[in-house]
């Protein structure tokens, strides 16, 4: 685990808040851990594999002037999530905003699909949304915020995506339930749902082509990028983004 101690952040907007960022190695995961690690969080970097990933996402922190540490937890494990939150309080002292960035992608037509495929997309993005989110809810202070991720691919419908669309469907159901529930607490709970977005995930197996007809979506003309969703994020952690609760926020470009 890496860590710092060092209690000048890099912006001072959030000093003394602390946000965990599961799936934080990686994409659309990593650039928002460290755009809230710009924004003064400390931040935890969730990741399940990839342990070099998430300590050069800390490194990158660190180096900025920040505080962050690397965790490794299985999103759909009570246990491991329970530990993932423990960290944090022990570490920072305690949590602030909770953002749900790990996932699994499974592109396949419904009628092909292989069930156990299902099993293990609906164990991440279902059973760990829920797990991080119960977690969130227990122990989030009053004030925060719970963002998770969902897709606009549930609006899109395009073929393939049965299973996924299922998936983030559920996120969207969830999160919105969440935000009623926290009633009370002045904490949000936000679902972002990105259209394509030019992370490795995404572009792997997709000829340029392909591509080119998904960037070509938009009114914008172009593939989203991480920044791109990590503003988002950023917005709805602070202050200026709390009066938005119990939302999904497409961040697609203007694709309908």
């Amino acid at each position: 685990m890496s860590t710092s101690s060092a209690t000048t952040p890099i912006g001072d907007a959030a000093t003394g808040r602390v946000a965990v960022v599961t799936g934080g190695s990686r994409g659309i995961g990593r650039e928002s851990a460290v755009r809230l690690a710009r924004d003064g969080f400390a931040v935890v970097v969730n990741y399940a594999d990839g342990k070099e990933a998430a300590e050069s996402v800390v490194d990158e922190i660190l180096a900025a002037g920040g505080r962050a540490t690397a965790v490794r937890a299985d999103v759909a494990d009570e246990t491991a999530a329970s530990a993932l939150f423990d960290a944090a309080e022990s570490e920072f002292g305690g949590v602030d905003v909770v953002v749900h960035a790990a996932g699994r992608v499974l592109i396949t037509p419904v009628a092909e699909l292989d069930l156990d495929a299902l099993d293990a997309l609906h164990r991440t993005n279902i059973r760990g949304t829920f797990v991080i989110a119960q977690q969130a809810a227990r122990r989030v202070r009053d004030q925060g915020a719970v963002i998770t991720f969902s897709s606009s691919v549930v609006g899109l419908a395009f073929p393939g995506y049965g299973a996924y669309s299922a998936s983030k469907g559920a996120v969207d159901a969830l999160t919105l339930i969440l935000a009623r529930e926290l009633r009370g607490r002045g904490i949000t709970a936000n679902s972002v749902a990105p259209g394509p977005t030019a992370t490795d995930l995404f572009l792997q197996g997709k000829d340029e082509e392909t591509i080119a007809r998904l960037a070509a979506q938009p009114p914008l003309e172009r593939l989203g990028t991480p920044t791109d969703i990590a503003e988002v994020v950023s917005f709805l952690a602070s202050p200026g983004g709390h009066w938005v609760n119990g939302q999904v926020v497409r961040a697609n470009g203007g694709i309908i």
